[in-house]
């Protein structure tokens, strides 16, 4: 039996050169098929239907209770934990790789039902989402965004590189990729130092990933950087959404409020942890050296690939970003160790996003606050339009993959459009 994230794996179904989904990946997402709304995964470009899989018995031997991939979200599923979400993957693995002798691959009545095209699929909300947090752990991110409005010797605040700056966000604003967004209105200052109301005229993006709680803990329960992972289900792309103008007048002293809350989109695939293991990465060396509770061994970054698109109606899209997850300064199990270091319970479904994910270059800084430098440098696109945040009718595109010898692990899209 091999290894579901082996690299040297193939498979009997067909996947095009640059697709997302090898055998490798195996994601998990959730979508109407007809009537029915159900769990399911991705190979090439065919979805798979997991509630069929399980209803035809080919996932007979895992302990999964009947009709579990049934229903609105993945959170059932994923309760069930970790060697139960390992064990599907393993048996799909079984069953799509090219060596298969199963009658999955001989069964043209069971592929039809199990082997979807794309069209006859709406992807949705993978999880319910009852709590979200945001972190800020980019260092250039940061830096960026301190020095244009404190200045580059004051840029990082005290507490930076003590621990992994957060905020509690808004989950039921959390949208699955291709809704629509609409303009948020609130208060802003104006030039003239007025204060008015109305729909936010600095509207950004914020090149973000996100990790789904996949295992429970108790009210007073710590989770330890050596432990964070096993409750991590797996990573999705994610576009926090901001309101610069909205924002920049609301925030102090308690933080993001409307300029947030407004709508955050996430893609519909979730990749595990298993499928991105091979992409592992040492992360940034962390000068002063951080408290126990958050030092970490071993890689815990991932060389994940990430860029950003603005399509204008009617438009080509026109990439403005690239840049790639390994910059984080602060690791998804740091995040998750500060997280809970107080005691605070974490709960199936739960989403805790990076923060603006940027690189050291100009071409990799991850939101329009920073790519245009607070407007200063707008963005020409190909229309002979300029950009120096987002206009309505745009549509933003985050993309993301890993890729090693020849085998490229995706995440799909998380694309969003506004709307006045």
């Amino acid at each position: 039996m091999s290894s579901p994230h082996s690299l040297e794996l193939t498979s009997w179904i067909e996947v095009p050169a640059h697709s997302d989904f090898p055998i490798q990946n195996l994601p998990f997402g959730m979508a109407r098929i007809g009537l029915a709304t159900v769990a399911v995964s991705a190979i090439g470009d065919k979805i798979i239907n997991l509630d069929a899989l399980q209803e035809l018995g080919y996932l007979t031997g895992i302990d999964l209770p009947e009709g579990i991939f049934e229903g609105e979200n993945l959170n059932p599923f994923i309760s069930l934990g970790q060697p139960v979400w390992r064990a599907v993957r393993q048996r799909l693995s079984d069953l799509l790789r090219a060596d298969s002798k199963g009658l999955l691959k001989s069964t043209v009545v069971d592929h039809a039902v199990v082997l979807r095209d794309p069209e006859e699929v709406q992807m949705i909300m993978p999880v319910k989402v009852g709590d979200y947090t945001d972190f800020y752990s980019s260092e250039e991110h940061a830096t960026n965004v301190g020095t244009m409005f404190r200045g580059k010797e004051n840029a990082l605040m005290p507490n930076w590189k003590h621990l992994p700056v957060g905020y509690h966000g808004r989950a039921s604003s959390i949208v699955v990729s291709d809704t629509p967004i609409k303009r948020p209105k609130g208060q802003r200052k104006n030039a003239d130092g007025e204060i008015e109301f109305g729909p936010s005229r600095l509207m950004d993006f914020e090149l973000e990933m996100a990790f789904v709680i996949g295992k429970s803990t108790k009210l007073g329960d710590a989770v330890s950087t050596t432990e964070a992972e096993d409750h991590i289900f797996g990573m999705s792309l994610f576009n926090d959404w901001s309101a610069r103008d909205i924002q920049a007048w609301e925030y102090v002293p308690l933080g993001p409020f409307l300029g947030k809350n407004f709508g955050s989109t996430v893609s519909p695939w979730i990749i595990t942890l298993d499928a991105l293991e091979p992409f592992r990465v040492a992360g940034k060396e962390q000068n002063p050296p951080v408290l126990p509770y958050l030092q970490t061994e071993g890689d815990r970054n991932f060389d994940i690939h990430l860029e950003v698109d603005i399509q204008p109606e009617n438009g080509e899209p026109f990439t403005v970003c690239k840049s790639n997850h390994k910059h984080l300064y602060w690791s998804i199990a740091q995040q998750l160790a500060h997280h809970t270091v107080n005691g605070c319970d974490i709960q199936v479904g739960d989403m805790m996003a990076s923060g603006t994910i940027s690189g050291p270059e100009k071409g990799s800084y991850g939101s329009m606050l920073e790519i245009t430098w607070r407007g200063a440098n707008p963005v020409q696109m190909p229309d002979g339009s300029e950009r120096k945040f987002i206009n309505d009718g745009d549509t933003v595109i985050l993309r993301g993959w890993c890729e090693k010898n020849g085998v490229r692990i995706g995440f799909g899209e998380a694309r969003g459009k506004i709307v006045g």
